[in-house]
């Protein structure tokens, strides 16, 4: 019997109004903008905006996508503000999960004090599926990367960011993932930009060894039901194999909650319970496709070595191993990239991006200003 999770299939609702738009407005160029709204909050005075704009899906049709861009006062510089890109970890698969609908939105931009005291512009996607119709492609790699390029387009054309065009990409667990792949693909689906480097903490590099060696924990879980939930209706890939029945009624109810802070994540533990009687029905799911197919497909490649990268890995991680993020970094090296490694002692995955921040925001504004990327792979 082929297993459906239950709720729609199909769209998820858009979340309110503003992410709500008529599809006659979708006619445009990817990364141009369908509305915005000003926000109240960004530190220093800056002005912050909740956006809506057009980018592209993965059948490579236009869609919707929402996000935040914080702009620093003060008058531009000749060629326009270096940008920022923030790629948020996980914070959920249906479209209330929005960062930009987030109540301390600005505290998650990790290092977004620094950043604006920079006199950097700081573009947040949501990526598509997040305030938009869903369903979120949750950890697909190209999506995510499309939405952070295509907001990095859009903060350029903000009042006050004066058109820039160089950018950094900044990301977290699910959002390292994202911005590893935006390194990849930004070449060919923006050359007008330049991007100058790739921050990632604690990034889910290899998708088949954290759905395999995670599996047993509470947060392997996690992960694990919301991409079933996700790749079920982005891929139409089937369950059957994989999947308890008794398990379908908790990955449903774990896909309506959101993460925001630490007690969602209490709360997700406590609704995970179930899942630890009846989950899988395979000891080791990532062997079985057409789950392994898509897992590597959507595992970051090396990229190109002239693009520096900023890794960061706590050293007490329970769901990214440090040891596949120094795999993915010798990776790196051999393909002839600089590398700059942060280990982060005593830090666990969930404040990774935090106990970084500072040191990924001294790394970007160095190759904002062109120095010689530093490099760890001697090492």
């Amino acid at each position: 019997m082929f297993l459906i999770l239950q709720g729609h299939v199909g769209a998820v609702s858009a979340q309110t109004e503003f992410y709500d738009a008529p599809r006659s407005m979708l006619a445009g160029q990817p990364g141009t903008v369908v509305r915005q709204q000003p926000m109240d909050g960004a530190p220093l005075g800056a002005a912050a905006y909740r956006v809506l704009y057009r980018s592209t899906g993965l059948k490579d049709e236009p869609i919707f996508v929402s996000g935040i861009v914080i702009v620093p006062q003060g008058d531009p510089p000749v060629g326009g503000r270096p940008i920022v890109a923030w790629a948020h970890p996980t914070s959920g698969i249906i479209p209330r999960c929005a960062p930009s609908l987030a109540i301390f939105i600005f505290q998650q931009i990790q290092g977004l004090r620094s950043l604006v005291e920079r006199g950097y512009v700081v573009a947040a996607t949501d990526y598509p599926g997040l305030g938009t119709a869903g369903p979120h492609p949750y950890l697909v790699g190209e999506s995510e990367a499309r939405a952070v390029i295509d907001a990095v387009r859009v903060a350029g054309t903000m009042p006050g960011a004066g058109g820039g065009r160089r950018f950094a990409v900044w990301g977290h667990s699910q959002g390292g993932q994202a911005a590893l792949s935006t390194g990849a693909v930004t070449k060919t689906y923006a050359p007008e930009l330049t991007l100058i480097g790739v921050a990632a903490a604690a990034p889910a590099t290899d998708l088949v060894a954290l759905m395999n060696d995670d599996i047993n924990s509470v947060g392997g879980k996690n992960i694990t039901a919301m991409t079933l939930w996700s790749w079920h209706r982005v891929y139409g890939a089937a369950i059957d194999n994989i999947v308890d029945p008794l398990a379908i009624p908790v990955i449903d109810r774990l896909a309506r909650e959101c993460i925001e802070g630490p007690f969602d994540l209490i709360e997700r533990q406590r609704t995970e319970r179930p899942l630890e009687q009846h989950f899988l029905i395979v000891e080791r799911p990532a062997q079985i496709e057409p789950w392994r197919s898509l897992l590597e497909k959507n595992t970051p490649g090396v990229l190109q070595p002239n693009i520096p990268v900023f890794l960061a890995q706590g050293t007490n991680d329970k769901i990214v191993n440090p040891d596949i993020t120094r795999d993915y970094m010798n990776k790196l090296c051999a393909a002839g990239s600089n590398v700059r490694m942060v280990a982060l002692p005593n830090i666990g995955h969930g404040r990774a991006a935090q106990a970084s921040a500072i040191a990924a925001a001294a790394w970007m504004t160095d190759r904002f200003a062109a120095k010689t990327a530093p490099n760890d792979c001697s090492k």
